[in-house]
């Protein structure tokens, strides 16, 4: 299979039309080979326009969210950025081309490992995985210049927001009431956040930002 005219594909015929025109976000996606990130059994339908599942219920995001979340949080090249819940470090790796450097964080062992290896097996030396509780974050390598999920999440939590840096945006995958998240970044002022809503998507939820069952009496 062609992989690169696949990515070439993908990157016209998925992303630049919905509206993403970042040069920086483009070239790192077009860069990135996505088939290094899915299981043996989907590298042929890598760059379909859709999530695919990476193992234990985990998805790489579909393209053109990923791209639209990229876009939105203006990536310099001396950013350093959060990249929660990166699976297999697609994110890891698409972010690592643009920024200065991405702390990565992954609850689960074995997709953290994997993440280590893809990076690895590319190239990637500006970015680091570490496996932990993703709600936490990872604060001894805070402040981050940008803070990006790689789910839908019921709920923001404080731990994080307060790793973000002044001047900041973290962009998160908001669950709503139905099946459809919504897509939006948050920007940091001193003490205040300021939300801006970017597009519903159907995304699934990270382990750990479950909506909490509701006790009935």
């Amino acid at each position: 299979m062609d992989y690169a005219l696949s990515r070439s594909n993908m990157i016209e015929g998925q992303i630049k039309t919905n509206r993403v025109a970042d040069p920086y976000v483009l070239d790192a996606m077009g860069a990135v080979p996505r088939e290094v990130f899915v299981p043996t059994s989907k590298k042929g339908v890598a760059y379909i326009d859709d999530a695919l599942e990476v193992g234990n219920g985990r998805f790489v995001l579909e393209p053109m969210v990923l791209a639209r979340m990229l876009e939105t949080a203006e990536l310099d090249e001396n950013d350093i950025v959060l990249d929660i819940g990166c699976n297999t470090g697609y994110s890891t790796a698409v972010l690592a081309k643009i920024v200065s450097m991405v702390v990565a964080i992954e609850s689960d062992e074995e997709l953290a490992t994997a993440a280590t290896n893809n990076l690895s097996q590319i190239g990637i030396d500006n970015a680091v995985v570490v496996t932990g509780d993703m709600k936490e974050g990872v604060e001894k390598q805070a402040t981050y210049n940008v803070i990006l999920f790689n789910g839908a999440v019921s709920h923001l939590p404080d731990s994080i927001k307060n790793q973000l840096a002044d001047g900041g945006r973290l962009l998160v995958i908001e669950q709503g009431k139905a099946t459809m998240s919504n897509v939006c970044v948050y920007t940091r002022n001193g003490d205040i956040f300021s939300k801006h809503d970017i597009m519903e998507a159907g995304v699934a939820t990270l382990p750990g930002f479950e909506k909490e069952a509701a006790f009935n009496f």
